[in-house]
């Protein structure tokens, strides 16, 4: 066996030393837990012991803890009946003293009277869910007796608030309502019922309005509340007709003194132009008046009387305005469907110009059902104010192109007919706006613009149709000639300088100054060729004592005295000629000395030498050059030759 090694053999000999260690704390370890067990099964014991006593207390106490809880229970139930003894108190001291505030009337106090009436619903409501307090019948009996009483004070008050504050508004109120350029001057009211006729200007579009103040503010809150009262208290009808019946009196009243009035189609019929004419300007005047203000002003307070109250305010607003609008569409109406004639166009226009601008805020005033027939009514006369322009339209143009005035203008100048059209025209064109609206009420699918190009080419070429066959009534065809063209050379001129230009074009005007030019040509030679074939040498006799130039002596004496005579006749006839355009004159006499003084000057270069030697050489040579040429300015002046003579 081979010996261990002496860190081996110390390591042997150690072992049973730790062994003995090991043995002795496992004995300790064993008794440790011996004691904490008998430690454990102590407590155990105790806490046993412990529960034993608290179920004995818990069963002790029980008795104690049912006569408390009674008692809490007790003062609860004594506190609520309390409660609902100081709440009853409480309810007949709100009654007492609502009753006095009942039986004294609304007149002194409304507020307070409407207040009392909401204190005597809340105890109908108080005692309706106490029904098992013994007198609740009673007092329920009692205040709801009161509620009726103060319903009577209450529809008797809304009825005297109502004729109180439902006057009619002077004019003078209403005109301090408009704009400053729509108020009428002092006087202008008395004259003619404070409207306008002309035509308004762009700026109306953007004019403010003042409501005016119907019913004062201040009431109207109390107004509300009345209504709101009466509604509740099942007295719609009644409030509906104090309303209606004193809004719809104030409002007729105030059109009236306004001079608003109904009239026919037979009143407007047998009416002079000037005083039917005054008329519509006074109705378009008052038509923006009763809308932007009156009818307005109506709308407004409606909703506010009746804000939140549940009650058929579009019926009743339908209702008071009905006998207003009616009166107010009626006049518009007659003239609509009363005879057309040109002179209306412009008016027309006007009225449907007016309801045009006012349809946005009929539109919003009538809004709902109930107000249908209304916005209808508006509609149906907006389009037959259309519908009768349009038609006069056609009218004037088939009126320009058959009328058979015989009328002859001596002087050849601008027709009274040309004048007229032209004028006509050019006060279209201040409508262009309100034409192009017309127009899309019959052709939405055709351009405005082009439709008013072809109505306007239309009246123009009606009109020069008409005066071809007037020019045709001149004897002297030179007058014819110069009659066609004073009249197209005014229609050009005319259109060029107004807005009919851009609506023609410029190859409208072209082609009419080349008319004009083409008529002052045949003027020319119509009215001339006469006189200078007489300068012209050609066809002059080859007997008897011929000069040089192979013409007689005598033959150029004739010419000489047959120019003087022809001369002396045109320059008569043609002084009292007028041509008006102080331009077209002047080219006119220019284009005739061009042609003719060269001529006359050249015959007396030629001939004058032969009839110089002669007794009294004036006889024949009785103008020189330069006295034709003033002569010639004398020409289309409208002047007597007689007169220029002197």
């Amino acid at each position: 066996m081979p010996a261990l090694d002496p860190t081996s053999a110390m390591a042997v000999a150690a072992l049973p030393q730790a062994m003995d260690a090991l043995s002795r704390r496992a004995t300790m370890l064993r008794d440790s837990l011996r004691r904490s067990q008998g430690n454990t099964d102590g407590m155990v014991a105790i806490l046993g012991s412990f529960d034993h006593r608290l179920s004995a207390l818990e069963a002790a106490m029980r008795p104690t803890q049912v006569r408390t809880h009674a008692i809490r229970t007790a003062h609860e139930n004594i506190d609520r009946t309390i409660k609902a003894a100081d709440g009853i108190l409480s309810q007949f001291d709100l009654a007492r003293r609502a009753e006095a505030t009942i039986l004294r009337g609304p007149h002194e106090d409304l507020e307070s009277y409407l207040e009392a009436v909401d204190v005597l619903k809340g105890i109908v409501r108080f005692f309706s869910s106490n029904k098992n307090f013994k007198s609740s019948e009673g007092v329920l009996n009692h205040v709801n007796n009161l509620l009726a009483k103060s319903t009577l004070k209450i529809e008797e008050e809304f009825k005297q608030l109502m004729g109180t504050y439902s006057k009619p508004i002077e004019p003078d109120r209403l005109f301090d309502c408009l704009p400053k350029s729509l108020r009428p001057t002092k006087g202008d009211h008395e004259a003619n019922g404070g409207g306008r006729s002309d035509h308004p200007s762009k700026g109306l579009e953007t004019a403010v309005y003042r409501t005016p103040t119907l019913i004062p503010p201040r009431i109207l809150p109390l107004m509300n509340d009345i209504a709101q009262q009466l509604v509740q208290a099942g007295n719609q009808q009644t409030c509906y007709k104090i309303y209606r019946d004193s809004r719809a009196s104030a409002l007729e009243v105030s059109l009236r003194k306004l001079g608003v009035e109904k009239l026919s189609k037979d009143d407007v019929q047998k009416m002079q132009w000037e005083a039917l004419e005054a008329k519509i300007g006074n109705w378009i005047h008052f038509m923006r008046i009763a809308v932007k203000l009156l009818l307005a002003g109506e709308r407004k307070i409606c909703d506010q009387i009746f804000d939140g109250v549940n009650f058929n305010k579009g019926h009743c607003f339908a209702e008071l305005t009905a006998n207003s609008v009616i009166t107010l569409f009626s006049f518009g109406d007659a003239v609509a469907k009363s005879k057309r004639s040109p002179e209306k166009l412009f008016v027309l226009l006007d009225m449907y110009e007016v309801m045009r601008e006012l349809q946005p805020e009929i539109e919003e005033i009538f809004e709902g059902k109930p107000c249908t027939e209304m916005r209808e009514a508006a509609s149906s006369l907006t389009k037959r104010l259309a519908q009768t322009a349009q038609e006069t339209f056609s009218d004037f143009e088939e009126a320009v192109e058959k009328d058979a005035s015989k009328t002859i203008v001596q002087d050849g100048t601008v027709h009274p007919l040309t004048s007229y059209v032209i004028n006509y025209v050019k006060f279209l064109f201040d409508y262009q706006s309100t034409l192009k609206l017309l127009f899309q009420e019959f052709d939405s699918g055709t351009e405005a613009e082009s439709q008013l190009a072809a109505v306007t080419t239309r009246i123009m070429q009606a009109l020069q149709n008409n005066l071809d066959g007037k020019s045709k009534q001149y004897k002297d065809p030179a007058l014819t000639y110069l009659f066609l063209m004073n009249n197209i050379h005014y229609m050009v001129r005319s259109v060029r300088r107004s807005e009919a230009k851009d609506i023609l074009g410029d190859d409208w005007i072209q082609r009419h100054r080349r008319i004009v030019q083409q008529n002052a040509n045949q003027y020319k030679r119509v009215a001339w060729a006469k006189i200078l074939q007489t300068l012209s040498v050609q066809g002059a006799g080859s007997s008897g004592d011929l000069t040089s130039s192979g013409v007689s002596r005598a033959t150029i004496k004739e010419r000489f005295k047959s120019f003087n005579t022809q001369f002396e006749e045109l320059h008569a006839k043609q002084s009292q000629w007028i041509v008006p355009d102080q331009e077209l004159r002047e080219s006119l006499r220019l284009a005739v000395a061009e042609v003719l003084l060269p001529a006359y000057r050249s015959f007396i270069k030629r001939f004058g030498n032969l009839v110089e030697n002669n007794k009294n050489p004036q006889k024949y040579v009785r103008y020189s050059p330069e006295a034709v040429d003033q002569l010639l300015g004398q020409f289309f002046e409208g002047q007597q030759w007689a007169e220029q003579k002197r």
